[in-house]
């Protein structure tokens, strides 16, 4: 037993002696797994000194725009993952520097201004240890406006000379060369407005009066014009469609259902036509004849035909498809009071008083009477609606010292003008730059789409129509926005044909477009404002006198 005992150990001193002094392999340590750098955060950010939030408006042209993170930065990944970009997407250069040990960027870039601009630091940045950005962060950035003078400065004088000729471009240069008539807008092709056309015929007026283009001229495209009407356009009922093929004279539909007559537009084009009649009243052969047409068309417009019957209302369209079914009647207060005038005037199909004063005036129902922003409002609707109810109808009507049973004309339109323009000085939705030299709410493009604005329905759209139209009633205040609008933004807003149409300085957009409804009002109220042609030429028309004392009437101009 002792033996084994001894064996045993010795056996273990053997296995001890083996497994010390083997040759198996040493065994290999576990790898620790990799060292993932932190991430690291926004912390701090100052844009010209300043912080408040994320979007920052009325920014200049070369900001500092300071962004501090919670760890040093490597710089190498700033330009790839810092992205400042326009509206439209376009990269914008920057300068970067740093400080607090490169946990500071320092972004330096040249903007535009009136324009939006996106900063965005992506988690693509990287610090110093390889980190990356914990999330993404978005800065908001809208510069103001470059309050330096575009052109050089002019007598009001010279301004109001150079806006109606260069206006008036869009009707005389740009009417569509077959017709003469002045296309809807400057992207319509062959689509001409008749209502349009009436103001544009007005407009030829003023620059034949002034110098623009001469007489003979003016009387040609007059000519041509009277021509295309008299022999080619669609008619129904002696009433003219919304729009027209400029080249063929067939109708273009306006909407699905008023692919016929508009009484509204027809009515422009009449009191374009009898200023231009009134006009042209030399006794050589062409203004003559010029004269005699202008008479045919007129006398052609069946007034009585609008009611409907035998309604004391008139109704806007007419459509040899689809009958009365768009059944729009035209009442008070809006753009329409030259329907009406019109059809009491008419000499071959004229209306009564009673449809006056049941269809447009509502027996006194389209009065107002409220005060808004401390103005007396006579009529319309509340804060007045959009400018151009108190510019389409008074291209003619002479509202000074015009009244009747429901109001007085001139305080009726200064009042209105007066209300939008102290809604802009209130600007109780905070819209940039709304002031007392900036300011028009009327019809007019927005961004998208088109709208009727108004101290009710502001989208933040401006149209110098609606200011510069309104000279006769609020000259002092029309006079600064035309300034403005010609000097502080002429690089954006001024070209071919005068005014672009619209614009927004808060979310900026500026339209290229040219509407014939929104150039006309400009070149004829500024005359009117000067002179007061416009006025004395239609108010001379003696179907017009007659109509107009017999809806009662009363003024300086009858």
């Amino acid at each position: 037993m002792r033996d084994l005992k001894i064996f045993a150990g010795c056996g273990l001193l053997v296995l001890l002696f083996a497994c010390k002094g083997g040759g198996g392999p040493n065994p290999v340590p576990p790898v620790p797994p990799p060292v993932t750098p932190a991430s690291f955060s926004f912390y701090a950010l100052k844009v010209n000194g300043i912080y408040s939030g994320f979007t920052y408006t009325n920014v200049n042209k070369k900001p500092v725009i300071k962004i501090t993170f919670s760890t040093p930065l490597n710089k190498s990944s700033v330009a790839s993952a810092i992205n400042l970009k326009d509206k439209s997407g376009t990269a914008i250069s920057y300068t970067a520097t740093y400080e607090n040990n490169d946990s500071t960027v320092i972004i330096k870039p040249a903007l535009a201004a009136i324009t939006k601009y996106t900063l965005d630091a992506t988690t693509g940045l990287k610090s110093a240890k390889g980190g990356s950005l914990q999330s993404a962060l978005n800065i908001n950035l809208t510069t103001g406006i470059d309050s330096t003078d575009k052109f050089t400065a002019i007598s009001d004088n010279q301004l109001l000379d150079l806006v109606q000729k260069q206006t008036l471009k869009y009707f005389y240069d740009f009417g569509h060369p077959v017709s003469g008539l002045a296309r809807e807008r400057n992207s319509s092709g062959d689509v001409v407005t008749t209502g349009g056309s009436g103001f544009g015929i007005m407009a030829m007026v003023v620059g034949v009066n002034r110098g623009f283009i001469t007489r003979a001229g003016g009387l040609a495209r007059m000519q041509k014009i009277v021509g295309f009407l008299k022999t080619k356009a669609a008619t129904f009922h002696g009433a003219f469609p919304h729009w027209l093929n400029g080249a063929t004279g067939a109708v273009q539909p306006f909407s699905a259902q008023d692919n016929g007559a508009d009484l509204i537009e027809t009515s422009y084009l009449m009191q374009g036509l009898l200023t231009a009649r009134q006009y042209f009243n030399g006794a050589g052969a062409d203004e003559t004849t010029l004269r005699a047409d202008i008479n045919t068309l007129w006398n052609n417009v069946e007034w009585d035909w609008f009611r409907q019957g035998d309604q004391n209302v008139l109704y806007w369209h007419w459509s040899p498809s689809n009958g009365w079914a768009i059944n729009m009647k035209i009442s008070g207060w809006n753009e329409g009071l030259i329907a009406y005038v019109l059809a009491v005037s008419s000499t071959t199909h004229g209306v009564p008083k009673a449809v006056y004063d049941n269809g447009w005036a509502g027996n006194g129902s389209m009065k107002n009477g409220n005060t808004y922003y401390g103005v007396k409002l006579p009529l319309g609707p509340a804060q007045g609606g959009p400018l151009f109810f108190a510019h389409y109808s008074f291209l003619g009507i002479n509202p000074n010292g015009l009244a009747d049973a429901y109001a007085n004309y001139d305080g009726q339109n200064k009042a209105h003008s007066q209300i939008n323009y102290k809604y802009a000085l209130a600007n109780p939705k905070n819209y940039y730059h709304y002031g007392a030299d900036c300011w028009g709410l009327t019809a007019s493009d927005i961004e998208g789409g088109y709208t009727a604005s108004s101290p009710t329905n502001d989208v933040g759209v401006i149209a110098p129509t609606a200011a510069i139209s309104s000279l006769p009633y609020t000259p002092t205040e029309s006079m600064a926005a035309l300034r403005f609008f010609y000097y502080k933004l002429g690089d954006k807003m001024w070209g071919q044909y005068g005014f672009y149409d619209a614009f927004n300085l808060t979310n900026p957009w500026f339209a290229d477009s040219y509407l014939a409804i929104d150039q006309g009002p400009i070149i004829v109220m500024i005359e009117n404002y000067r002179s007061g042609l416009l006025w004395n030429l239609f108010m001379s028309c003696p179907e017009v006198k007659n109509g107009m004392k017999g809806l009662g009437f009363t003024g300086p101009s009858l």
